[in-house]
């Protein structure tokens, strides 16, 4: 192994991460190393995320969805993603339907953190996750969805809420899983080719 403790993951933050998320010691590790390398410091920068997010939506604008993201995974708002940030975010972003998954979507659409979501909020999200979707399959959607307005209203309308009310975080949850269209619209899943 050589003199790797500087560098190398600490065992208790390999447990949690084991514990939180589905991925095993050997992708976290890889990660790890990869992080070292594109991070010397350990933190990354709002940025430095954007580049990494825009890896993964080449044909299209991943910028302020990136932004949105890296807000709702600086836990402690300095302003950087240490090393378990940046996992957990990688793996509530990744597929899935769990309680924490919405938890996650939750805080994403919570923009300015005041633990409630309201229509603008929601409005700004889906204008960024419409940005992520690529030009010629915005064409193909659905005509009660096919602008990032026509979007936020129609997943607004599933919360049962007037337009100038809030919605707090059960809320959000229940009425994602009682509607399969919600969970569709709070987040943008490529289409399989």
């Amino acid at each position: 192994m050589g003199n790797t403790t500087s560098s190398a993951l600490s065992k208790e933050i390999l447990e949690d991460l084991k514990l939180s998320t589905k991925f095993t010691e050997n992708e976290i590790s890889q990660w790890y190393e990869n992080f070292q390398k594109q991070c010397p410091t350990g933190r990354i920068s709002p940025e430095e995320f954007e580049q990494i997010y825009t890896r993964f939506f080449p044909d299209s604008d991943a910028k302020s969805y990136a932004r949105h993201v890296f807000r709702s995974f600086d836990t402690n708002d300095d302003g950087t993603l240490d090393f378990k940030e940046y996992i957990i975010a990688l793996h509530m972003t990744s597929t899935g339907k769990t309680t924490r998954k919405l938890e996650w979507a939750f805080s994403l659409f919570d923009v300015d953190k005041n633990g409630y979501i309201n229509k603008t909020e929601v409005t700004e999200i889906c204008q960024a996750i419409f940005k992520l979707i690529p030009k010629e399959e915005q064409s193909k959607l659905p005509e009660d969805e096919n602008t990032p307005e026509k979007r936020a209203n129609k997943l607004w309308s599933y919360f049962e809420k007037k337009d100038n009310e809030r919605l707090a975080e059960g809320e959000f949850i229940k009425g994602v899983i009682e509607n399969e269209n919600a969970m569709r619209l709070i987040h943008y899943e490529p289409l399989k080719q």
